[in-house]
């Protein structure tokens, strides 16, 4: 009776701006009962599919950060299933600045919400693109943001 063998491989690597892009791939095989019973042969099979998928992470992570042209994409998911659809790369700003912008502004006592509205004139953190989310965070690290009051 065949068996079925299956591998995950995924990477993430980070990029500038507090943005981050990945790569991930299952692969799925049948196995005759010999192979299973052969542990040498079952593990080299194992590393043979675990380069295979290391390769394909590797080539797609390097096809995503070449391809500027293709307009590679963030998705905004944070991981509850209620994120963004994805966006182009330049799009609205990422989850990791939209965390990274509150918790500056918290410690700073600042409110950051009013702050986008004065300086941006958005509602919502969200919707501030990933180069002014950027350039706000850079503001907050070196105290340059300054509230109307």
């Amino acid at each position: 009776m065949p068996a079925k063998l299956n591998i995950g491989l995924s990477r993430k690597i980070g990029e500038a701006n507090y943005g981050s892009r990945g790569a991930s791939v299952n692969l799925e095989v049948e196995l005759d009962s010999g192979m299973i019973s052969d542990s040498q042969l079952l593990r080299e099979r194992v590393q043979l599919l675990y380069t295979m998928a290391r390769q394909s992470v590797e080539e797609e992570l390097r096809r995503s950060s070449d391809g500027a042209s293709s307009e590679p994409v963030h998705s905004n998911d944070n991981g509850h299933g209620n994120g963004h659809h994805t966006q182009p790369v330049g799009g609205t700003a990422t989850q990791s600045q939209v965390r990274a912008i509150f918790a500056i502004a918290r410690r700073q006592r600042l409110d950051p919400l009013g702050l986008i509205q004065e300086r941006f004139h958005r509602d919502r953190l969200e919707d501030l693109s990933i180069r002014e989310a950027s350039s706000l965070i850079d503001d907050l690290k070196r105290g340059t943001v300054e509230v109307r009051t």
